[in-house]
């Protein structure tokens, strides 16, 4: 039976937007509606907001460590709520009675939903997608029906702050990120954008702002002897000019065709721990961490280190062997997309 499902989102950075695409990819069987969260608050607050964030990533990005760590504390996370919250009545329009389940794929529409189910205004069912590898206590809203988390390590935090059901489900990505299908595919897919077909490429990515230590990480890669960099800046203009004129010959800015790209490399390179990481994995690429990002980068560094997913590289004379001997791609875990329909089924 077809249900209508509402996934709310934000478009701070590609990842949140992102897992909320190929949620929906994979509930074909469903209405799906999507709503941004930054749209449901009043005015411009939204857009403020999320430029905020951009700016902060990018001018003071250990800025970012604090700001976690004080969302963290009962006084920080009071306020972020009680901004959360501005959204409700928005929210509760674009949900009502009118769907049968809303998908939360970032903290802060999951707050907004958490408040109109407590306060008796909704009655909805709720679940809570997890999209990083390392759980903030802000991400975890105890009266969600279902947290989803991406690896035991996310899933034992989220219990700890509070949640109840929470299942591990494989990192949700889209359908277009697979292996190439055999070195003829690979060879077309390196000539489409200008890669040469004998060398080892590591693709460098830094999230759609292309933030953090992005031309270091470049030049140690040049440097390690081991593989070419191609290095994704996103919609970062002034990183790729920079990149460009320090003469690295595979520099691209917004790339509307990753899937392609990814398999275009043998391994690749990422500071966060975003959605990237994972799309890489289902792609068949091993990827490793390298200079990341202060705070959410760090915490979801180490997770993935510690779970045996993406080594984490920390010192650039180990660079070198890592890109020679990445270890291979792994990922596990149910389809969100079942657990989600099992939700459906108990509600």
């Amino acid at each position: 039976m077809r249900k209508r499902i509402l996934i709310v989102s934000a478009r701070i950075g590609a990842g949140h937007d992102g897992a909320a695409r190929a949620i929906a990819d994979r509930l074909t069987e469903h209405d799906i509606e999507h709503a941004d969260f930054l749209d449901l608050l009043p005015g411009r607050l939204g857009q403020r907001l999320c430029d905020a964030y951009h700016r902060q990533l990018n001018s003071a990005p250990r800025t970012w460590n604090w700001l976690l760590t004080g969302l963290g504390a009962p006084c920080g996370a009071a306020v972020a709520i009680r901004l959360a919250w501005l959204a409700g009545d928005d929210l509760l329009a674009r949900s009502g009675s009118r769907h049968d389940l809303v998908v939360s794929t970032y903290p802060l529409a999951s707050h907004a939903m958490a408040r109109l189910r407590s306060t008796g205004r909704s009655a909805t069912p709720f679940a809570v997608y997890l999209t990083d590898p390392w759980v903030h206590r802000l991400s975890v809203c105890p009266t969600a029906d279902l947290h989803i988390a991406p690896n035991p390590t996310a899933a034992a935090m989220a219990r700890r702050f509070g949640a109840t059901w929470v299942e591990i489900a494989s990192p949700a990505v889209g359908p277009l990120f697979r292996p190439a299908l055999d070195a003829v595919e690979r060879a077309a897919t390196r000539s489409a954008f200008g890669l040469p077909d004998d060398r080892r490429l590591a693709l460098v990515v830094a999230g759609s702002w292309g933030v953090g230590k992005v031309a270091e990480i470049a030049r140690d890669v040049a440097g390690s002897g081991t593989a070419v960099p191609v290095v994704v800046c996103g919609r970062n203009g002034d990183l790729l000019r920079r990149l460009q004129q320090a003469g690295y010959p595979y520099v691209f800015g917004w790339v509307d065709d990753m899937p392609r790209l990814i398999r275009a490399c043998d391994v690749v390179l990422q500071n966060a721990g975003g959605l990237t990481t994972y799309e890489a994995l289902a792609s068949g690429l091993p990827v490793l961490t390298y200079l990341s990002l202060p705070g959410h980068g760090r915490a979801n560094a180490r997770v993935l280190d510690q779970e045996g997913i993406v080594p984490w590289v920390r010192n650039p004379t180990t660079l070198p062997t890592a890109l020679a001997i990445p270890p291979p791609a792994r990922l596990t875990g149910q389809d969100p997309a079942v657990l989600l329909d099992k939700l459906l089924a108990v509600t």
